[in-house]
């Protein structure tokens, strides 16, 4: 008797308009909580997968694979918001709308964000840098880590990180020091004015005798002007910008030892005093 009344009750609750309501209203909230936690972590799996693969593409620029994974996380965190409000029993249509508007708002009001945005698309279109170039930008001079969706990283020579927003960089001048490949090496130094300037030509231009200096533009030697202390000369080569640094280092190295082996004289400031008559 008890259990035939325990399950008219049950039946009769079940019944109910207002239980089916609620029960529809539970389960569109356990949807839309499910559909935000799965939206996100697809979202995220998204980046990760679009990042690795669009760096397998050899001719693909390096500063298009962390852009493009932030908008396809971005654009997917923003659908999942969309449809869960949907799941939530919300009207998206009404959401849409007031979502424009406030995105009108908030674009007002984040002008200089949404520059940086603009910036780093232009970046990525003209292409001024690559990862991994030695820049100078905004007053600072590095390696580029990262053309960000708001900020380019930058990791200077001694090894200090810097985030320039894509607007400041895109406003000022931009110096690529890696852009072209064959790079000018200069090498200048002072001579006495006792040397002969034949034989330090060829000493000079006996140093570009390396596999790592062109041939075309062929090396030069040049004098530069008649100082107070010295005659400054240059040597003038053309190399690999990978090569740019080692050699200048070795060259400069080598020079001492040449020039002791020619009798070839570095002087240093001096002051010569004539006895009066």
């Amino acid at each position: 008797m008890d259990l035939s009344m325990d399950s008219f009750s049950v039946s009769q609750l079940l019944s109910k308009p207002e239980f089916s309501i609620l029960l529809n209203y539970f389960s569109g909230f356990l949807a839309g909580i499910g559909t935000l936690i799965i939206g996100f972590w697809l979202s995220s799996k998204a980046e990760r997968t679009i990042k690795i693969m669009l760096g397998r593409i050899p001719r693909l620029s390096p500063m298009l694979i962390p852009i493009s994974g932030s908008v396809a996380r971005y654009a997917g965190m923003t659908v999942t918001v969309v449809v869960s409000l949907g799941q939530f029993g919300i009207q998206t249509t009404s959401i849409i709308a007031v979502l424009g508007a406030a995105g009108l708002a908030i674009g007002l009001a984040l002008q200089g964000t949404l520059s940086n945005v603009a910036a780093g698309v232009m970046l990525l279109i003209l292409r001024p840098f690559e990862t991994g170039d030695w820049v100078e930008i905004a007053g600072s001079s590095g390696m580029v880590k990262e053309v960000g969706l708001f900020t380019t990283k930058i990791d200077t020579f001694d090894n200090i990180f810097i985030s320039i927003p894509n607007s400041t960089i895109w406003s000022s001048t931009i110096i690529n020091h890696s852009k072209y490949k064959k790079r000018r090496l200069d090498i200048e130094i002072g001579i006495s004015y006792k040397s002969n300037l034949n034989e330090v030509e060829a000493v000079m231009l006996s140093l570009a005798k390396d596999p790592r200096v062109h041939n075309d533009p062929s090396p030069q030697f040049h004098v530069l002007s008649y100082g107070e202390n010295a005659i400054q000369v240059r040597l003038r080569i053309y190399v690999d910008y990978e090569d740019m640094f080692s050699l200048n280092w070795d060259i400069n190295k080598k020079i001492k030892k040449l020039f002791d082996e020619h009798n070839i004289e570095i002087p240093f400031a001096q002051i010569v005093l004539h006895k009066a008559p």
